[in-house]
């Protein structure tokens, strides 16, 4: 079978508290910009839409970083629970603002790598491939940016915890197709990981 998206939002998660690292990651500078604002204008450069920012603790903060541009704020009352809370309040706000969205790009506000060409080749990925789940791959593992077709709503509503849609994508192997994002790897959860981005 062959799976089409023709109207695809993009999902930014940006409601966890970083506890690792102490601030709020969303908040930290990098080139002129906070990790926030570059996740957002990269997702904005795109012609998806809606771009739904899902927020949660600090989420005063960080909504103030995105006075001005063209997004959609969802906030996650239940974002202690983890990744998968921000995920089910993400895709629901979507789901709300149009009956035409056939697909979703998830990603996160620390991997500061992601461009705008990788997220049109997620899509890209999709329309050549017709699967309905194409994931980033860096080093051995698959992850985010990752965009799902609408098949798959339903179970992503039924992910709990702090694991986000990693296990699906295991379940469903065969209906992966992937592209290459090296520098994915590198995320911001520590001080260390931050100082190693600054360099």
């Amino acid at each position: 079978m062959r799976y089409t998206v023709e109207h695809c939002a993009i999902v930014i998660l940006a409601a966890g508290k970083s506890s690792r690292l102490g601030s709020p990651k969303q908040l930290l500078a990098y080139r002129g910009k906070s990790l926030l604002q570059h996740a957002v204008t990269t997702a904005l450069q795109t012609t998806m839409r809606p771009v739904v920012v899902v927020v949660g603790a600090n989420s005063n903060l960080v909504k103030k970083e995105m006075e001005g541009m063209q997004v959609e704020i969802a906030y996650n009352e239940g974002w202690q629970e983890g990744m998968a809370s921000s995920l089910r309040c993400g895709l629901a706000a979507v789901q709300k603002m149009s009956d035409l969205t056939d697909g979703i790009i998830f990603m996160v506000c620390d991997q500061p790598y992601v461009t705008q060409s990788l997220l049109e080749g997620l899509l890209q990925a999709q329309h050549e491939t017709g699967l309905p789940i194409v994931a980033s791959s860096y080093e051995d593992k698959l992850g985010t940016p990752v965009l799902w077709h609408k098949t798959f709503f339903a179970e992503l509503m039924e992910l709990k915890g702090d694991t986000g849609a990693r296990k699906l994508i295991k379940q469903h192997e065969d209906l992966v197709t992937t592209v290459a994002f090296p520098k994915g790897i590198i995320d911001i959860d520590t001080k260390k990981d931050y100082e190693g981005l600054l360099q």
